[in-house]
């Protein structure tokens, strides 16, 4: 059992009930229904434990030579090829029908959507073809936020778009980093990651770029979605921590010292988490 939960990433789902609630809250106003939150997150979180299970039949061959994925149960034999992809679909269907019977239909599809885009356009087209593979495939990771959305409203609006976007701009930083902590493993194995390919202070100038880009794209939300005071001022302090945590890995690397990558993925992890629980906060507040 064990085994086959490690097959879904259970990090990854952490990053996805960080982006749903929020925003079902925001969409709301206020509290959804406690068991509209759950069917939503449960849907949602089958459907990544899907696509990541895809993920990892498709790249079992890379990853038995990546010291970061060693450990993967089709690489230790945990699981079988084949019980990993009858995992995956029944994952898939189940998730896209759950949603569809305890949401609606948008969110369904758009649960559908981001399995297809995270395992064809990036596992199977971009990832062993392009160093810009995550920044188009980091797609798949934006449907979360419009997933909670239509759950609560049954449509669309700007303010999940900006988030999508948010999201959308959010996914280099946090990656390229791991990337260039990783080389020599991406390098291994043929696949052009950013940070493999590129010059540290290369790499470090495309995160100050994407990070910027991040937190304007938060900023847009204020008058979009009438944000008040909190959320306001985590989008301030938290972005500009994040700002500065990219320019301090640019410089390290124009520097020709240790560049420490990390630094700025796990704060990534911390922006967003941060940003997202103000989202959640502020509707609740009167200012």
């Amino acid at each position: 059992m064990r085994a086959y939960i490690a097959l879904t990433k259970p990090r990854v789902l952490e990053l996805l009930l960080v982006t749903t609630v929020p925003v079902m809250i925001l969409a709301q106003g206020g509290f959804p229904s406690l068991w509209l939150v759950l069917a939503t997150v449960i849907g949602g979180s089958m459907s990544a434990g899907s696509a990541a299970a895809f993920n990892m039949y498709l790249d079992r061959d890379i990853d038995a030579h990546m010291q970061r994925t060693e450990n993967r149960p089709l690489v230790t034999g945990e699981v079988s090829p084949r019980g990993a992809l009858v995992f995956a679909w029944t994952l898939a269907i189940v998730s896209t029908v759950w949603l569809w019977v305890t949401t609606n239909l948008l969110a369904a599809a758009l649960s559908a959507g981001a399995i297809f885009f995270y395992v064809v356009i990036y596992t199977l087209i971009l990832k062993r073809r392009t160093e810009q593979n995550i920044v188009w495939g980091g797609i798949a990771g934006c449907f979360p936020v419009v997933i909670g959305w239509s759950a609560v409203t049954g449509s669309l609006s700007w303010p999940p778009v900006i988030l999508f976007v948010l999201v959308f701009l959010w996914t280099p930083p946090h990656y390229w980093p791991l990337s260039m902590k990783y080389k020599e493993q991406y390098d291994n194995v043929d696949v052009p990651m950013l940070g493999a390919t590129r010059h540290g202070s290369q790499v470090g100038l495309h995160v100050i770029l994407y990070t910027w880009a991040t937190v304007v794209s938060s900023l847009l939300l204020i008058p979009v979605a009438g944000m008040g005071l909190v959320y306001t001022a985590s989008a301030l302090v938290f972005g500009g921590w994040f700002i500065y945590e990219s320019h301090r890995l640019y410089n390290r690397a124009i520097r020709g010292t240790e560049p420490r990558p990390m630094r700025v993925f796990h704060a990534s992890i911390t922006y967003l988490t941060l940003l997202f629980v103000a989202i959640a906060v502020d509707p609740l507040l009167p200012f």
